[in-house]
């Protein structure tokens, strides 16, 4: 008697150190989230926030959304995707890759031009010489044909008269953060990036806003992954969607939308 005792209590031992052991698992399960390389500062300090009140950790791929979404066609591990555009969440709905129900316009931004510190402002109007203010330099853009900030800045500045003059001049980058470090280490005198970008580093200075009817809305889409299997990765999309994470993206320049 006392060994069949014994027995049960080593194998409800074992049960419930096979239970804790789950569930620390599904605790310690991170959620994978690709996201726009603008929204770095924004969504770090956004995520950090969420992990400290749920104990689940994240891990962040910032890129250019136009590489992130090619990522995540190849069969990148990503829980949640949020793009700087329509037109590349679009691109992964068509091929059925994001989980529709949960889409949503998440912010809006805008679009600048930037300079060194102390250099003087720019009227951003039609009729805009952009190649006389660069001289000899270069402008400093995300790629214009595929990057979603340098797709907004190539409509703004063919809408403005300025593109055809400008465009052998523009010195491309992978991502908008990237273009930014090329103004900041003086490598280009002017660059095209986003309004948060900008305020992220005091390198710059913003010297003129484009206009809003320059270029597309600017809309920052994000969705959950149809092939995601982690419970964490809707939570964290509700919270940056809440209230309680809007103060750290309009800390940094961003507009929330609210689903508009």
């Amino acid at each position: 008697m006392n060994s069949l005792r014994h027995t049960v209590l080593v194998c409800a031992a074992v049960l419930a150190l096979l239970v804790a052991g789950a569930g620390a698992s599904l605790a310690q399960e991170g959620v994978n989230v690709f996201a726009a390389a603008s929204m770095k500062n924004a969504l770090d300090a956004a995520s950090a926030a969420w992990t400290k009140k749920t104990g689940v950790a994240t891990s962040i791929s910032y890129a250019g959304s136009s590489v992130l979404a090619k990522q995540i066609e190849a069969g990148a591990p990503a829980n949640i995707f949020i793009s700087a555009d329509l037109d590349w969440m679009d691109y992964l709905a068509e091929r059925q890759l994001i989980d529709p129900s949960s889409r949503t316009n998440l912010l809006s931004n805008r679009i600048v031009l930037i300079g060194p510190n102390g250099v003087g402002t720019v009227d951003i109007e039609p009729g805009l010489d952009l190649a006389g203010l660069l001289g000899d330099g270069r402008l400093a853009m995300a790629a214009p044909e595929s990057v979603p900030a340098g797709k907004y800045g190539k409509a703004a500045l063919q809408k403005l008269g300025a593109w055809e003059t400008v465009q052998e001049k523009v010195a491309r980058a992978d991502n908008v953060r990237a273009a930014l470090q090329y103004v900041s280490r003086g490598e280009a005198p002017y660059g095209i990036v986003y309004r948060t970008d900008a305020k992220a580093d005091p390198g710059v200075t913003v010297v003129g806003i484009f206009p809003e009817d320059s270029h597309p809305p600017i809309v920052y889409p994000a969705a959950l992954l149809k092939r995601s299997d982690n419970p964490a990765a809707a939570s964290f999309l509700s919270f940056l969607k809440s209230d309680m994470a809007r103060p750290y993206f309009e800390l940094e320049g961003f507009e929330v939308l609210g689903n508009k």
